[in-house]
């Protein structure tokens, strides 16, 4: 995986990080952890999704291939 690619899947990863815990603090999270104890699956996603993407991107940009 090249560098600029690792670059674009962290930045990626942060933004859903973000939105996801924006997600999760919304009112439609709210009611759901109210009834349910959990946030709501959209939430959820965006969090796990943003977790793998930086996760992934940070491994490219740390261990990864060609350079700029």
């Amino acid at each position: 995986m090249n560098k600029i690619s690792s670059l674009i899947l962290l930045v990626a990863g942060v933004l859903l990080l973000v939105w996801g815990f924006n997600a999760s603090d919304s009112i439609g999270s709210s009611f759901s952890r109210f009834f349910t104890g959990n946030p709501t699956d959209k939430a959820m996603r965006l969090l796990i999704g943003g977790a793998v993407a930086s996760s992934v991107g940070a491994g490219g940009l740390l261990f990864g291939g060609s350079k700029l």
